[in-house]
Formats: structure tokens, sequence, C-alpha cells
């Protein structure tokens, strides 16, 4: 599967990616990671700073789905695919300089990096288009609800 234009500013704007893996008693694990990354058109990458369930997980079985949606206007993506940890050494390194130079991520805390090989994509779309709504209908509505949670969180 080929990454397009959509998908890739999607990701780069949203960065933020929830991550399935499935435990080793079969369970689901979903964790947010705010480093998700294209790495090129069939891969997407993200760090390992705080993620041992998720890291245990792929060792024991390497499926793996991530979601990236823009909360405004309520649209995404799933990338379903095969990841693998990066190897330490060169190959490593060149993921961490890619955050840094790209990014500007303190690389310090970073354990490891998960690359996945993006297998299958499908759209996520909000039902709140079913109605008919526009895109332009639905952002106003969810600019407004956010900006209206952030200012009764900041008169608390």
């Amino acid at each position: 599967m080929v990454l397009d234009a959509r998908m890739r500013r999607l990701v780069a704007e949203q960065m933020l990616g929830f991550v399935a893996t499935v435990c080793p008693d079969g369970t689901p694990n979903v964790s947010p990671k705010g480093t998700v990354a294209v790495w090129d058109d069939e891969h997407l990458v993200f760090l390992d700073i705080r993620s041992p369930g998720t890291i245990s997980n792929i060792a024991s079985n390497p499926a793996m789905e991530i979601n990236v949606v823009d909360p405004i206007l309520r649209k995404g993506y799933r990338f379903k695919g095969r990841a693998e940890l990066v190897p330490d050494g060169a190959p490593l390194e060149r993921v961490l300089e890619f955050f840094r130079a790209e990014r500007g991520t303190d690389t310090e805390r970073v354990r490891a990096a998960v690359l996945m090989h993006v297998q299958q994509i499908a759209p996520l779309t909000s039902p709140a288009y079913d109605a008919g709504r526009s895109e332009r209908e639905v952002a106003a509505r969810w600019r407004e609800h956010h900006l209206h949670v952030s200012e009764q969180a900041s008169s608390r």
C-alpha cells in the first residue's frame, strides 16, 4: 500500500496516532503515540519513549493498526500492517536523526523505534457526515466544541 499525499499530510499535521497491538492473552491494547510519522511510501514509524506494553506485544505478535484522525474534521485513516523494532546502531540512529531534524524531538529518552509496514488502509469518517453535513459544517461544530471545552478548563 502506498501512503498518498493526503495521508502523509494528515499524519504530519496530527502526529498523534492510536496504536493497537495484541496482548499475549489475545486481548487488544491501544496506546496513543505522539510521534507517529510517515517514514516512506509504505511505512509509518514511531518512537518508544514509554511503551513497554506495545513493545512487548510486538515481540510476540507483530500485527498492528494505527488510527490517525483529525479531531476537527472528524476524518482520518486506519493503517493496518506488521510492526518491527528498528535495530540498534545505524538504523536506529537514522530514525532518531529524522525526528530531531523534522520535528525537533529530544531523543534522549527514546528506548527504541517501531517501523510498521502498511498493508491495508481504510478511511475513517465520522457519522456526523451521514446526515449530509459538509466538511465545513462538521469542522465548525467541532472547533466550537474544543474552544468551549478549553475555555471551561482554563476557568477552573
